[in-house]
């Protein structure tokens, strides 16, 4: 599977740095808009200028007008987001905190690292959402089509998965993956990042990487790495050669994912007026312009009521998953 070269421009939108938008988001900490009202916390686990951090801001930056009111970065680092979730915990339920909620949430709440539940959250909007991918070396893979690599797994080849660190969403990706078509674990070998996999992958140390598109962007352009399967329900217009889990029949959907959500209990017409305010937000062209240059598209901002079944749906399987890998007690 060679990277044709109608999908450079597509890929060639990935390398874009973030740091494109740096003078934007610089006015999402600007002056208040409503001096009546009080400015909204929003409470990240990210240190300054990391992904959850400079999502957020994107957010806030039209958020802060379509709310008609002033929004602050509480960065509150450590415990893999329990920090972070601790301290949205003691904020009043006035719908004047939100708190960023990521896969790396998630997999801290089924660990049980945090008092934090779902039942505690009222979800609000997704702000972005970039699946998981298995992919594979071009060059020296036996797989020449997902459905090969499916089948391959399925009667026991054995391969090494590579992913970022272990007790991430990548190790439980691998995982479930294994689960999901019937066989054992395989071989885990973890790396730093996503960097780095992707150039072991190119180098043949792993037999699979578990990547999101912009992490890998420059190999598969070059043709050296080539996506296998998507781990969603649509497919991805720069891979078009890649196919998804729901294609190939395999109910097993997981992203790298942020979102929003407030405390529950939060008054329903504030919700509604949050939810309105910071979806119509991301609809906005700076908003779509960060979500192209990150790899992602206009499908990533997602409303309440389905975020909070994504939510859900990741807490609910990263705890009894993470047991069966003797991650957690």
């Amino acid at each position: 599977m060679k990277t044709p070269r109608s999908r450079t421009s597509a890929l060639h939108k990935l390398k874009v740095s973030v740091a494109t938008f740096a003078s934007v988001i610089a006015f999402a900490a600007g002056p208040a808009l409503a001096e009546d009202k009080p400015a909204i916390e929003v409470v990240t686990h990210a240190g300054a200028g990391g992904g959850t951090d400079v999502n957020s801001r994107m957010m806030m930056l039209r958020s802060r007008r379509t709310l008609a009111q002033d929004m602050v970065v509480v960065n509150k680092r450590g415990g893999g987001g329990a920090a972070a979730m601790n301290y949205f915990m003691t904020r009043p339920a006035d719908g004047n905190t939100i708190l960023t909620f990521t896969v790396g949430h998630a997999i801290t709440m089924g660990a049980g690292k945090t008092k934090l539940t779902v039942a505690d959250m009222a979800p609000i909007a997704r702000g972005t959402n970039d699946p998981q991918i298995l992919m594979v070396n071009c060059k020296t893979t036996a797989y020449k089509t997902p459905e090969e690599f499916v089948e391959g797994m399925k009667g026991g080849d054995a391969l090494k998965f590579g992913g970022t660190q272990t007790g991430t969403i990548d190790h439980i990706t691998a995982f479930l993956w294994a689960k999901r078509l019937g066989v054992g674990m395989p071989t885990y070998i973890p790396f730093k990042g996503g960097g780095e996999l992707a150039t072991q992958l190119v180098a043949g140390s792993v037999d699979v990487g578990i990547l999101n598109l912009s992490e890998a962007a420059a190999p598969v352009e070059a043709g050296d790495i080539c996506p296998m399967v998507i781990l969603a329900e649509n497919g991805m217009a720069p891979i078009p050669d890649a196919k998804t889990s729901k294609e190939l029949g395999i109910d097993l959907n997981l992203s790298t994912t942020r979102g929003f959500v407030t405390h529950a209990g939060v008054d329903a017409e504030r919700l509604a007026e949050l939810e309105a305010g910071m979806m119509k937000a991301m609809e906005h062209s700076m908003y779509q312009a960060y979500l192209t240059n990150s790899g992602l598209d206009s499908s990533s901002p997602m409303a309440s009521a389905d975020w909070g079944k994504q939510i859900e749906s990741m807490v609910a399987e990263f705890g009894p998953a993470m047991k069966e890998m003797g991650l957690i007690e």
